[in-house]
């Protein structure tokens, strides 16, 4: 390990100084597997404890998921001493090499490894490939590791960079941060709605404004036995996973002030030791003075705040203020964040229970989605419904009543279900139906204003013919097969709520099996400072890009994407697809169903694919709870396909009335196999799916036989080799 102590706070300071698996560096230990073909590979930094692994991939257990290497003297530690590359072919005939514990212990045959050198050139790490067998490294294995590890040296440095950047700042805001500190705090707390809020605000507050180099927030358990830490991401260094909850009689110091209300104060790390010995071992000797502050809210204590510096310091009478100040605060914060959060899961609830359930509908694909807006603890006015009329035709409704209180709330369930009722009892166009729910709205006194589109799907030969009309709201989207996006822009009605007498008009469509019909409420894209086309032509897009998700995930996908974390309005969502049925027509006795589609050799068209064979099942009447084990099993033989087959490839679909068949078809001879693999291995895991879900499964080899030559060819032609991956389950 390095001398320099220097080099290990930096270390700590950029987050890798514990045993903790590290994104950045594990894709640089994938990236060295992949391009040197080796079994392992490994970004490690030198620490007090030894070496942890901050990015690894294909070490053995326990390394790879413990991420620390603690035997001294290893072979991996030559590179850091000397700060020079280390490449062996063989380590066991080397005399200096062949006694290491990596050698000798672990198997270790071949390394190629180079230094990563920190900010100010000290080399306080390695990236190394590692193999268990005799292995000549070729120049270019060399020279892409040599790249490598300089990557990993700049990503090493960019942390620190971004570290002292951070540090500079801290530094500056300290200066006069003690006159202002206190006037600033109620500004700070004003927002903090959640208990994330809350924690934000509070690490925000213990370093930049209290000047503590490490900041952690413990709450106090449910049932007033303990308390857990909520993150432990702004914790001192090398605190331990294990010690994030702690009971209340726990000889620790955070128990401590969780129990007798009264915060402590440590002006180092050995005056804390001495009065509590028991957490010497876990917490970093190099840290200096600590403070455990109790949160204390109607007497009793809710939470713990945890500070700690960098070097030693007493609890003047200023950082006295400040520190209490912070706690104080934090108290009524947290009040407001659990009464705020009490309120807004009941709003939810009760909205949820007003939404409809959507009806089963055969070859329809229907799902939705209601959002409440974030920042309020209120019920909101939008709201979608469907009603299925008969076999064939089936009404679809979505609107969005003015305001964002119980007010609103109430007017949108008395206009959702007036409109329900008479789409159920009255066989009329949606522009009668809107005129019937607007007279209603005015004649019984609701008054309520506000936006609404109905809609009318209803089956004719071979498709589905869309009738609609809108009052005021935005136009309704059309996701078409092919992943074009049609906007049916018409010139709207009147909102409802301002002229009952006004004329409403139809307009009319045809949906085709495969297209979808989004209907959607403004709060979904609407962003301030955009014109309506700029917001709607950003949803076109987003749901263009999103034509092979599945109808169920297609709403909830879409409020992720266009709706902010900071979310000001309420949000609806409707999908309703149309499925393609089996082009043989359902099963029959004596004659399945059948189905081919050609898949494209891109991963691309495996969602797709999948979304057609549903499509196909649908169609033939199989249950949905059968066609999900089906999809999981139809995405693994596709995926397999598109990753190891070649092609062309074929998808076909067979149903009877006692089980159905789905095959892939590829042009390679290459057997799919059994594997068992680990828990960090990427994949291997589609035939086990198949082994334990399918009914049956196996692979049809195709031999290369000639065929009898076709009208007008001179010769006869031959048929391609390859096989066929396919499943059964049996429907009964």
């Amino acid at each position: 390990m390095p001398t320099d102590l220097q080099a290990l706070r930096d270390l700590e300071h950029v987050g890798l100084g514990s045993p903790t698996a590290d994104e950045a560096f594990d894709r640089f230990a994938r990236l060295v597997r992949r391009h040197l073909d080796v079994p392992a590979a490994v970004v490690y930094f030198a620490v007090r404890e030894g070496q942890v692994l901050a990015g690894a991939s294909g070490m053995p257990e326990p390394m790879q998921s413990n991420r620390l290497l603690q035997h001294p003297g290893t072979l991996t530690n030559l590179i850091t001493a000397a700060g020079e590359p280390v490449v062996t072919s063989d380590a066991r005939l080397d005399p200096a090499l062949r006694d290491n514990y990596l050698v000798r212990e672990m198997g270790l045959v071949a390394l190629a490894g180079y230094p990563v050198f920190d900010l100010r050139g000290r080399a306080v790490g390695a990236l190394c490939a590692v193999v268990d067998v005799p292995r000549e490294w070729s120049k270019d294995d060399l020279a892409s590791l040599s790249d490598l590890a300089a990557a990993c040296t700049a990503e090493l440095r960019l942390r620190a960079e971004r570290e002292r950047a951070r540090r500079i700042q801290q530094t500056a805001v300290r200066a006069n941060r003690r006159s202002r500190f206190l006037l600033s705090l109620s500004e700070a707390f004003a927002n903090a709605n959640t208990l994330d809020q809350v924690e934000e605000v509070i690490i925000e507050v213990g370093t930049a404004g209290i000047g503590a180099r490490y900041c952690s927030f413990a709450l106090t358990d449910a049932d007033g036995r303990g308390l857990t830490y909520r993150s432990l991401v702004h914790a001192e260094p090398q605190f331990p996973q294990r010690m994030r909850h702690a009971r209340m009689d726990d000889p620790r110091p955070v128990s401590e002030a969780a129990r007798t209300g009264r915060p402590l104060f440590f002006r180092s790390g050995d005056e804390m030791f001495a009065a509590f010995p028991a957490v010497q071992d876990v917490c970093d000797p190099e840290v200096g003075a600590r403070a455990f502050l109790p949160v204390v809210t109607a007497g009793v204590v809710v939470a713990v705040i945890v500070l700690a510096w960098e070097s030693n310091r007493g609890p003047d009478k200023d950082s006295y203020a400040l520190q209490t100040g912070l706690a104080h605060y934090t108290g009524h914060a947290l009040e407001r964040a659990r009464l705020l959060e009490e309120r807004r899961e009941s709003a939810k609830t009760l909205q949820r229970a007003m939404l409809s359930r959507l009806p089963e509908v055969p070859h329809l694909d229907m799902a939705a989605t209601y959002s409440p807006a974030t920042r309020s603890d209120q019920i909101g006015g939008d709201w979608y419904d469907a009603v299925a009329v008969d076999d064939d035709a089936t009404m679809f409704m979505i609107g969005d009543v003015t305001g964002h209180d119980m007010r609103a709330a109430a007017k949108m369930g008395q206009l959702r279900s007036l409109l329900r009722a008479f789409a159920w009892s009255h066989d009329e166009s949606p522009s009668a139906l809107l005129s019937l729910l607007d007279k209603a709205n005015a004649g019984l006194g609701l008054l309520a204003s506000g936006t609404a589109v109905v809609a009318r799907l209803e089956r004719i030969p071979g498709a589905y013919q869309l009738t609609w009309s809108t009052a005021g709201h935005p136009p309704p989207l059309v996701l078409r097969e092919d992943g074009t996006v049609e906007r049916l822009a018409v010139q709207p009605d009147m909102m409802l709520g301002v002229r009952p007498t006004s004329k409403r008009t139809d307009h009319v469509t045809t949906l085709h099996p495969g297209d979808t019909l989004l209907l959607y409420t403004d709060g979904l894209a609407e962003q301030r400072g955009t014109t309506p086309d700029q917001w709607l032509n950003r949803l076109q897009k987003t749901l263009g890009v999103l034509g092979d998700t599945a109808t169920a995930a297609l709403p909830v996908t879409l409020v992720r994407r266009l709706a902010s974390d900071d979310q000001r309005d309420d949000v609806a969502v409707l999908a309703v697809r149309v499925r393609a049925a089996a082009p043989s027509g359902p099963p029959s006795l004596g004659r399945p169903a059948t189905a081919e589609r050609k898949l494209a050799p891109s991963l691309s068209d495996v969602g797709p694919a999948r979304i057609w064979v549903d499509d196909v099942l649908e169609s033939c009447g199989v249950p949905m709870p059968l066609r999900r084990t089906v999809m999981l099993l139809t995405s693994e033989v596709l995926t397999n396909a598109v990753d190891h087959g070649q092609a062309p490839f074929t998808t076909t679909v067979e149903v009877d009335t006692e089980r159905l068949r789905v095959g892939v078809r590829d042009s390679s001879t290459e057997q799919p196999e059994l594997r068992d693999p680990t828990v960090t291995d990427f994949g291997g895991r589609g035939v086990q799916f198949l082994e334990r879900l399918a009914s049956r499964w196996g692979v049809d080899r195709h031999g290369e036989t000639p065929t009898a030559p076709r009208p007008g060819s001179p010769r006869a032609s031959r048929r391609r080799i390859g096989k066929t991956v396919w499943f059964e389950l049996d429907l009964s």
